[in-house]
């Protein structure tokens, strides 16, 4: 593709006073290890490298053009734009040409992964081929890949795009994490809605403010919704008010939903142990719900995506009569098995603090006996949410183990007594696996265990090196061996 045509809309001008629209681009890359001749290289920088400082490799790789935040000495031509990131968004969508002809996206701190698997549920219920791309990785029709990034970079996002277009998806959901929004990863998504879930307090380490958070989750519906959309925010949380305004001001077509929702209002809800039954008001009409997954959050996460389905033509009933059919994105309170004796052992993800908040609190209905937690902190990540987690967990639950979640390059040890801080009678183990056979081995009858923090993962990242570590293989383990 020419390079002019690669250079939509802010980028055209910057693109034709290089004098190199008519260069040949056969691959973008922002990774000069991945250079090939032809590709025009995204010299971006980042919190740990400087891309112009690989310009020189990459035209020894045989760089055709490079794209710069500022002017760069090189053998080739060089456009200078103010952010190479969304030019680098914009030129992946261009380049590949082709996703599914309905995408939404939704962000917030906690459910995103939930949102983007229900509605890919309720579409496909409703007989459509769809997709969700985001934290637990890619499904689809024909795959089921894991993945690690919420938000992957805007090369393979369009690229993936691209492929779910080729195999017939139609429908596709995607989280956009506050990272990605901010880096512009979704600048070249064509997005038929957008949704909204809540705010906690989540990677102080990357936002100086809950405010510049709470902005760069924003840009979803300033920046990229086309004015006019569907915007569906869940109505009860309290940064709802300030999603709705922002998007209200950006011109979308709010719908709300929740107990205080005006497009998907939650009147009642009764709780049982695997399920919960919700009656759910759409205008003048009353539906009666059974929602089989526990927890209020999975209530609120069914409103928002049945809301993104109905805003993208799904019928209402079909919508809402999906819902009985979910089942839980993986590692979201997801029940692993239970002893003789009836104790539910869980494993959730939860490792923000209003994420553990919740998932504690969704449990306490149906439990009779205790509730136990296991959890840690991960390392080279904000770390004032350690006495915050170690506080919640000591009030929400009767027995706190506190253990190793990914220490990365911190000292195990610090981060463990950087929670217990706040937790001063919880249990202290510092292996994962032994901490959770402890707790296994605690389980009585009506006891409910939540093993959080690291869901679906199947790593542990201790220094450089990830390990291979699976909550729910753990749990399986020590069920097995404390019911022989």
């Amino acid at each position: 593709m020419l390079l002019g045509a690669l250079a939509g809309g802010d980028f055209k001008n910057q693109v034709a006073r290089s004098g190199a629209e008519a260069l040949e681009i056969k691959a973008l890359s922002a990774d000069s290890r991945h250079v090939q001749p032809g590709t025009l290289f995204f010299a971006l920088s980042g919190s740990k490298t400087d891309g112009a400082a690989y310009v020189v490799q990459a035209v020894e790789k045989g760089a055709a053009a490079i794209v710069a935040a500022q002017p760069i000495e090189a053998a080739v031509p060089v456009i200078v734009v103010e952010d190479p990131r969304r030019f680098l968004a914009l030129a992946a969508a261009r380049f590949v040409g082709r996703q599914p002809e309905i995408m939404v996206a939704v962000t917030g701190t906690a459910g995103k992964t939930s949102v983007a698997s229900f509605t890919r549920q309720i579409w496909a219920e409703a007989g459509l081929a769809a997709a969700q791309i985001g934290t637990t990785g890619v499904i689809s029709p024909t795959r089921n890949d894991y993945g690690s990034l919420t938000t992957p970079d805007p090369i393979s996002l369009h690229g993936l795009l691209g492929e779910l277009a080729a195999e017939g998806v139609t429908h596709a959901a995607m989280e956009a994490s506050s990272h990605g929004l901010d880096q512009c990863r979704l600048d070249g998504v064509q997005l038929s809605a957008a949704g909204f879930t809540n705010l906690g307090r989540d990677h102080m380490d990357y936002h100086p403010t809950v405010e510049d958070y709470m902005a760069a989750k924003m840009r979803l519906f300033t920046d990229l919704l086309p004015k006019g959309s569907p915007a569906v925010i869940f109505s009860d949380d309290p940064w709802s008010t300030e999603a709705v305004r922002v998007a209200t001001e950006a011109g979308h077509d709010v719908r709300t939903v929740g107990r205080a929702g005006n497009f998907l209002a939650l009147k009642r809800v009764e709780h049982f142990r695997h399920k919960q039954v919700a009656e759910i008001h759409h205008g003048d009409d009353i539906y009666e719900v059974h929602i089989p997954l526990a927890g209020d959050f999975q209530i609120a996460n069914a409103l928002v995506s049945a809301g993104l389905a109905i805003a993208t033509g799904t019928p209402v009933a079909v919508a809402l009569k999906a819902l009985e059919h979910l089942k839980g994105a993986a590692g979201r309170l997801e029940l692993i098995g239970q002893t003789k004796q009836g104790a539910l052992a869980y494993v959730d993800y939860a490792h923000k603090p209003d994420a553990l908040e919740n998932v504690l609190q969704s449990v306490r209905p149906f439990t009779t006996g205790r509730v136990i937690v296991v959890f840690g902190c991960g390392g080279d990540r904000d770390k004032g949410k350690r006495p915050i987690m170690g506080e919640i967990a000591t009030r929400l639950s009767d027995i706190v183990i506190v253990t190793d979640d990914n220490p990365r390059s911190e000292v195990p040890a610090t981060i463990r007594s950087e929670i217990m801080a706040a937790a001063p009678k919880a249990i202290e183990i510092g292996d994962r696996a032994q901490a959770i056979r402890a707790a296994v081995a605690m389980l009585s009858a009506g006891d409910t265990l939540i093993v959080a923090g690291k869901g679906h993962e199947e790593g542990q990242t201790v220094g450089a090196e990830t390990l291979p570590f699976s909550d729910h293989i753990e749990v399986r383990k020590a069920l097995e061996e404390f019911d022989r």
